[in-house]
């Protein structure tokens, strides 16, 4: 089955509905427990997931889900490489900290790439959406879709560099050192790769844990609209072992030609 606009627009449906629900528990009091990992759960994790498992059930598109708050119940691929790879929601600590920079992040993944995203974040009715062959746009509010795509750092302007909100790293100073004049940008969740996909920033480099739902979404959206996610190694992040959830440190480029070896030389 292709990747057609009706099935984008359906799960970009699918996560907003989601979104209300995070948003009806966003606006009173919730708990707040802890994971093995120590990372933080809330109520609104689960609601959010037990929507959006429901919702990819009903699709004609018919493949197996993976979703940070179930990972236990994924068997692996379909037969044609296929599944669905969900954060419902992503940045539970910006949740926690009620500053609106959460999202929620459901991609198609196919042979390790993923090839249909969606990130939506709901405390700010703001959404990106991409798939193959169709491009990637931006919603605001209520206002049509608008076309997105990176665009080429300008010769003698600082970099924009986007920086996680919550989770710093401890090599990002040396490699800023090396990239020179810039502005560093801090947000949260899954929105970084979509600033760099926007052209409101140059570059996110992640040096630091992150796992296969926080970022197949929005590397979707940033390789639709011209832009790059990119392993240290020159490899692109990929998503085909999913035995190894935690995804290995990259860089998000807006332009294909960033010298970024010499950054880790």
């Amino acid at each position: 089955m292709s990747i057609t606009q009706e099935l984008l627009n359906q799960v970009d449906a699918l996560a907003r509905r989601a979104g209300d629900a995070i948003m009806e528990i966003y606006g009173r009091d919730f708990a707040v427990e802890h994971k093995q990992d120590n990372s933080p759960l809330t109520e609104a994790d689960a609601a959010a997931h037990h929507i959006i498992a429901d919702g990819l059930a009903r699709l004609e598109l018919k493949a197996p889900v993976l979703s940070e708050e179930d990972t236990a119940g994924f068997a692996g691929a379909d037969e044609h490489g296929r599944y669905w790879l969900v954060d419902p929601l992503d940045g539970t600590k910006e949740f926690i900290k009620r500053n609106g920079e959460f999202t929620v992040n459901i991609a198609l993944i196919e042979n390790g790439k993923p090839v249909l995203g969606v990130v939506y974040a709901p405390a700010l009715n703001t959404g990106y959406v991409a798939a193959e062959g169709l491009g990637a746009f931006k919603t605001e509010g209520d206002a049509a879709p608008v076309a997105i795509s990176v665009a080429e750092h300008q010769t003698g302007t600082p970099w924009r560099v986007v920086g996680s909100r919550s989770h710093g790293g401890g090599e990002l100073p040396a490699l800023l050192e090396k990239l020179g004049e810039h502005q560093l940008v801090p947000m949260g969740s899954s929105l970084k790769l979509c600033l760099v996909a926007e052209n409101a920033a140059d570059i996110y480099p992640r040096l630091g844990p992150t796992s296969l739902w926080d970022t197949g979404a929005a590397q979707c959206v940033v390789e639709q609209a011209g832009g790059t996610v990119v392993q240290l190694s020159g490899e692109p992040l990929s998503y085909a072992n999913t035995r190894e959830v935690l995804n290995p440190y990259f860089l998000v480029l807006g332009e294909n030609d960033v010298n970024w070896p010499a950054l880790f030389a």
